[in-house]
């Protein structure tokens, strides 16, 4: 096997190759702080970032539990809507040329907007968090679930209409299988922007979350600290996207990319 196979078909090469990214990364913020003698206050180097988490390691992780909950809640009630909202809209032309543009409208909205809205109408609870989610969610799914029941073959549809299958059958044997790659993509594509709307309704009326520990942080000028939670959030982004991933490969073994 030669170097450049061995980098792109190896298992090893799959894990080492993120790690030695992460390790140059950290070796470059580091050297820059060193090299512009940039001020902690400003943006601190990895060694204090470590620090500051290892200062309060279960303060932060109570933060971390609370964005990893409200995640999780508002992207599972996105699939659990946007799911049957692409159904319908491949299912009758009428019903997809009357929501269409009101998710594109939607999907417009700066949801840093919205964010205050849902804290007066629904208070300061978790439901605000999870609604965002859910709001910055919906689009991804419903668009990848859509397209992915429309790349149906037709020939195969015609086989099965001759062989007197029903729509269920079509739909499960035939539709949702041609379909789930799509909705895994829209799915992961998802999942990353639903950590990224925990944060922004977490910076509006929170009191817990990795958004407050950022905006409280940021207030004390408590950098290294701001940059823990960062540190954090990215690292449950990477877990969530891929642990989707791996779902991915063992439910559709059959979809997976060959080189």
């Amino acid at each position: 096997m030669t170097n450049r196979s061995w980098l792109t078909h190896s298992r090893t090469a799959a894990v080492l190759l993120p790690v030695v990214g992460l390790i140059l990364a950290l070796a470059l913020w580091w050297v820059a702080t060193i090299v512009f003698s940039i001020d902690s206050y400003l943006l601190p180097n990895p060694g204090e970032v470590v620090s500051a988490f290892l200062d309060q390691p279960g303060y932060l992780l109570g933060h971390t539990w609370t964005s990893l909950v409200e995640t999780v809640e508002g992207f599972v009630l996105s699939i659990v809507v946007g799911v049957p909202v692409a159904l319908l809209i491949v299912r009758s032309v009428v019903v997809e040329r009357l929501l269409y543009p009101l998710l594109l409208a939607l999907n417009a909205i700066p949801k840093i907007a919205i964010a205050p809205l849902l804290v007066v109408w629904f208070g300061f609870g978790q439901w605000p968090k999870v609604l965002l989610v859910l709001l910055v969610c919906f689009f991804p799914i419903v668009i990848s679930t859509a397209t992915g029941m429309k790349s149906t073959p037709a020939d195969l549809v015609e086989l099965l209409k001759s062989l007197n299958a029903s729509k269920t059958q079509e739909f499960f044997k035939l539709r949702l299988r041609y379909a789930l790659p799509q909705i895994f993509t829209g799915l992961k594509v998802a999942i990353s922007l639903a950590v990224i709307g925990s944060v922004i309704a977490e910076f509006v009326g929170a009191t817990s979350g990795l958004g407050y520990v950022i905006t409280s942080s940021g207030a004390s000028a408590d950098t290294a600290l701001a940059f823990a939670a960062m540190t954090l959030l990215s690292i449950l982004a990477i877990i969530l996207f891929y642990g989707l991933v791996l779902l991915e490969h063992l439910l559709l073994p059959w979809a997976r990319e060959t080189t």
